[in-house]
């Protein structure tokens, strides 16, 4: 849940997912569908569906139990190096070269000395981060957790609080006179591209307690003075965006082939 979306989005869903689903046997018991309605509006609803598929595999290959190691919390659908790592060193207190946003921007100004970290992660910064990883597992997992949360905290993006760091006097960008980056990090646009399309339609689907008929997405219904309810909502929603009919099949077609919807008695659902 964390991948690309901030704490304070992820906490109330995260709470609503471990009191509903507090085992990896209790989601994977449910339909796909479910966990795509129970994201919300974290965006990227995929992860969704490799959190259930991996909820799984949990129960099918490791007995209901997370696994430990990493090779095995790799070999999980939708389980990256970073996330196989964390979950080894913070659940399982195993040493692990634990590599986040925060940590290669702390990594990148008190030892290389630039103000951002490249783009993408390279093979250059995680030899690094795996040279200053400490040798035992305890002090190991201390020191990912004190890095990680030294970038969240203090050595932020934008407005790093350079007088409260506890390793100012060892920084090498500090001692360089802070040089600017040498990129500007560029979000991701939203309005009005298919992503936000994609994004309406399955807000639809998620509050629908039955197949949504094509012609519900493509014309507004007519106004007959009355606030909309229910699925209404979101329907109006969608049709405020005024998208082109080309974008909204382009997103319903995507959703389909994603697995973030399917066909049924002729409408459209989320996954069973």
């Amino acid at each position: 849940m964390l991948q690309q979306t901030p704490v304070v989005r992820v906490l109330p869903v995260w709470h609503e997912w471990l009191k509903r689903w507090p085992t990896p046997a209790g989601l994977a018991g449910e339909p796909a569908g479910e966990a795509v309605r129970s994201w919300g509006r974290l965006g990227y609803p995929r992860r969704a569906l490799r959190l259930h598929a991996a909820a799984t595999a949990i129960v099918q290959d490791h007995g209901g139990r997370v696994p430990d190691t990493h090779a095995e919390l790799l070999a999980l659908p939708g389980v990256g190096s970073y996330t196989a790592a964390a979950v080894a060193a913070f659940a399982y207190g195993r040493r692990e070269t634990v590599v986040d946003t925060n940590i290669r921007r702390v990594h990148a100004r008190l030892v290389s000395g630039v103000a951002l970290p490249a783009p993408a992660l390279t093979a250059a910064e995680m030899r690094l981060a795996a040279a200053l990883l400490p040798d035992d597992d305890e002090t190991s997992v201390r020191w990912n957790a004190a890095v990680m949360e030294l970038g969240a905290l203090v050595c932020t993006a934008r407005a790093p609080k350079c007088a409260a760091c506890p390793v100012k006097d060892s920084c090498a960008w500090l001692a360089a006179g802070e040089p600017p980056p040498s990129y500007v990090p560029k979000g991701q646009a939203w309005h009005g591209t298919d992503r936000q399309v994609r994004g309406a339609v399955l807000a639809v689907l998620r509050l629908a307690d039955s197949p949504v008929p094509p012609d519900m997405f493509e014309r507004e219904p007519a106004d007959l003075g009355f606030a909309p309810e229910g699925i209404g909502v979101p329907l109006a929603a969608l049709h405020r965006l005024n998208s082109a009919p080309e974008q909204l099949e382009r997103a319903l077609a995507g959703l389909l082939a994603d697995g973030l919807a399917e066909m049924h008695d002729g409408g459209y659902r989320l996954p069973a």
